[in-house]
């Protein structure tokens, strides 16, 4: 297990510095200047004296090569530069806003997980009944609706006409509310499909034949055989949905003003604040690569296997 989590580290190294070459060849490639873009964030008439003289403060009259080391360099000490809009470091920005970003995140994973893991299993066991009418019910819709579209309906319903839950904002449980459901349906509605074809397929398999031959009780097989091993596609779906939902939920942050990570780098598009772009990208990658990982070690604790499997293969 060791040596498959040491390769599995090793193998990030590349990942990340091709997630840099990336985030430096989009600065490079995008017909924006960084000096007239800094400039026009701070109402200052981009003058051709002006632009030499932020290009050199940028460094970008120096080669492509000298400006890349020093990219790398200031990435490893998390160094970013300063946001043209606000005129403070972005890592500092970054940082008030992950937080509220994860916040909704983990919300949002933990209601999608305990409503498609009890709604995918009955489903399967209760095949065409009522339940997995249901199920198929909420999975169409979810995976149907737009977030924007069902984020307006239920500020509609529950803020405009109920008065129930505040419209947008960050600081109690009730402004959690709206912008969880929005994010968590869709989850729902593919988690609960994935858990449900996974049992099926799992209860079709000559082990759980020979289980029940034996007498077994249903629930010890479902619960001991059966679902340990139909969960791990479901573990691999929330390890990409949460490398997405970490990034920053844009559409939803934007929907209901979150003070997040999303909205902030919509903001930076908008107001062509690169350092913010170039940070964006960059933790975004990191975050995928992360988040992954973490999904191939559960997977590897749930089923030993996957490390023997890849000796084999090497």
């Amino acid at each position: 297990m060791i040596s498959y989590i040491g390769k599995r580290m090793i193998a990030i190294i590349p990942i990340v510095f091709i997630a840099t070459l990336v985030t430096f060849a989009l600065i490079h490639i995008s017909p924006v200047d960084p000096a007239e873009a800094y400039l026009t964030a701070a109402h200052i008439y981009p003058t051709p004296e002006l632009l030499a003289q932020k290009r050199h403060e940028f460094g970008l009259d120096q080669p492509l090569l000298t400006q890349y080391a020093h990219t790398i360099q200031k990435i490893a000490k998390l160094d970013f530069g300063t946001s043209y809009l606000t005129n403070k470091p972005v890592w500092d920005e970054v940082k008030l806003r992950l937080p509220a970003t994860a916040e909704l995140a983990f919300w949002s994973m933990l209601l999608s997980v305990l409503v498609s893991i009890p709604l995918g299993i009955l489903a399967a066991v209760y095949k065409n009944s009522w339940i997995d009418m249901v199920s198929r019910a909420i999975s169409y819709f979810g995976a149907s609706i737009p977030q924007f579209w069902l984020g307006y309906l239920l500020i509609f319903f529950f803020s405009v006409k109920l008065d129930w839950l505040p419209v947008e904002g960050r600081g109690s449980w009730e402004n959690l509310v709206l912008p969880t459901i929005t994010l968590s349906l869709i989850l729902i509605a593919v988690y609960t499909r994935l858990l449900r074809s996974s049992v099926l397929e799992q209860l079709q398999e000559t082990y759980v034949k020979y289980a029940r031959t034996r007498g077994i009780r249903e629930r010890v097989i479902m619960l001991k055989h059966v679902l340990k091993i139909a969960i791990s596609p479901l573990i691999t779906g929330m390890g990409m949905s949460m490398g997405k939902l970490l990034t920053g939920t844009i559409i939803v942050e934007q929907v209901f003003s979150w003070p997040g990570f999303g909205r902030y780098f919509v903001d930076a598009i908008f107001n062509r604040d690169i350092p913010v772009i170039q940070c964006y990208v960059f933790l975004a990658a990191c975050l995928f690569i992360v988040c992954n990982l973490l999904v191939d070690l559960v997977q590897l604790v749930m089923d030993p296997r996957i490390s023997a499997k890849g000796r084999a293969e090497h």
